[in-house]
């Protein structure tokens, strides 16, 4: 078995506490956890879910003026603006200077050519190796409500609110420069057969953010690419007062949840994945940790030991990807698609019409 070997890292985020927090307070943060990848031999990082702010879908915010100031411009002109942006240039300069790769997560304002705008849960992905960046993601699965639950104390959860299900669906991309000797286009040597060229070629990768992941459909998509590491960043509740359960309980089953849904993804699609939080006490309520790296087998290779700013790291070998797609999940020899219809015609349940007595 060859080895296509590389040190990957999640940068856990502790609490960015409110909505007045300077984002360059937190991108120094950043910064400093990007240092210390460098000193680990990291040559890729994940951050969090919109890592500059706070969770801001957790509050009520009724002045448009307020909400402009949490989300960054791009347009179809500028597409990555937020690379120039003053809240993210800083990081993306000290990538390129210790040569890792970043991807993070923020609020994006798109302003198309007509003029309407559109706000998403973004991520993208920079390469050093391109000095630019090379995939966006916009999340999909949109949790909570659009109105504010009226409930006194309650724990609010607005995403539906502050953003729209993301348009760019699930593509996943090759990553350069991360894996020496990677197999390219111009591969000379007779190919009769596309499975010759699979799993050596530059990294496969995806990225979801947050609640996609418990979201088997997306996996799976990537899955059918043949994506060998999936990236991503989340802000998740750890308590809401509204619902069953003390602070601990709540705690633990959404921890259970996060790490099911991450080693299960991981496991049925034969592909590592990182998992970056921002973690602890913010104004709007908690937010759980349990940062990780997960590999092909579903197992966890690293995973946070606090709440706090924390980086999570291991050296994978993605040639172990290879066992998973070549067997249990080798999706050319085992796959169905005539019977998936149902999971592309329908959205809501049906269930089975009720028997006669």
């Amino acid at each position: 078995m060859s080895s296509r070997q590389l040190t990957v890292a999640a940068a856990q985020l502790g609490p960015v506490r409110c909505l007045t927090t300077p984002r360059r307070k937190t991108l120094d943060r950043m910064i400093k956890l990007l240092e210390e990848a460098a000193e680990k031999g990291v040559k890729l990082v994940v951050f969090p879910e919109l890592a500059f702010t706070t969770f801001f879908p957790g509050y009520i915010i009724e002045s448009p003026e307020e909400v402009a100031r949490l989300f960054e411009p791009a347009s179809p002109s500028e597409p990555y603006a937020i690379i120039e942006s003053s809240h993210a240039k800083p990081l993306v300069e000290k990538a390129s200077e210790l040569s890792i790769d970043i991807s993070f997560g923020y609020g994006e304002r798109w302003t198309a050519d007509d003029g309407s705008v559109t706000d998403y849960n973004t991520a993208v992905y920079y390469s050093t190796s391109e000095q630019k960046c090379i995939a966006k993601y916009r999340k999909v699965h949109l949790p909570g409500r659009y109105e504010p639950d009226p409930r006194p104390g309650v724990t609010q959860q607005l995403e539906k609110r502050f953003f729209t299900p993301g348009d760019l669906g699930f593509q996943a991309f090759r990553a350069p420069g991360l894996i020496k000797g990677a197999l390219k286009a111009d591969y000379s040597a007779p190919v009769t057969s596309g499975q010759e060229t699979q799993g050596r070629g530059d990294p496969i990768l995806g990225m979801l953010i947050c609640n996609d992941r418990r979201w088997a459909e997306g996996w799976r998509c990537y899955g059918l690419q043949g994506i060998e590491l999936l990236l991503e960043g989340y802000n998740t509740t750890a308590f809401a007062p509204q619902y069953e359960g003390t602070n601990e309980e709540q705690e633990e089953e959404a921890l259970f949840h996060h790490r099911l849904s991450c080693q299960a993804g991981s496991y049925q699609n034969a592909c590592y994945s990182i998992h970056a939080a921002k973690a602890g006490e913010e104004d709007h309520g908690s937010l759980i940790a349990g940062s990780s790296i997960v590999d092909p087998n579903g197992h966890i290779v690293a995973e946070s030991k606090t709440k706090g700013d924390e980086l999570i790291y291991a050296t994978i070998d993605l040639e172990k990807c290879r066992k998973g797609k070549g067997r249990v999940f080798a999706f050319d020899m085992h796959r169905r698609p005539e019977h998936y219809s149902r999971l592309v015609e329908q959205v809501g349940v049906r269930e089975p019409e009720l028997l006669s007595k």
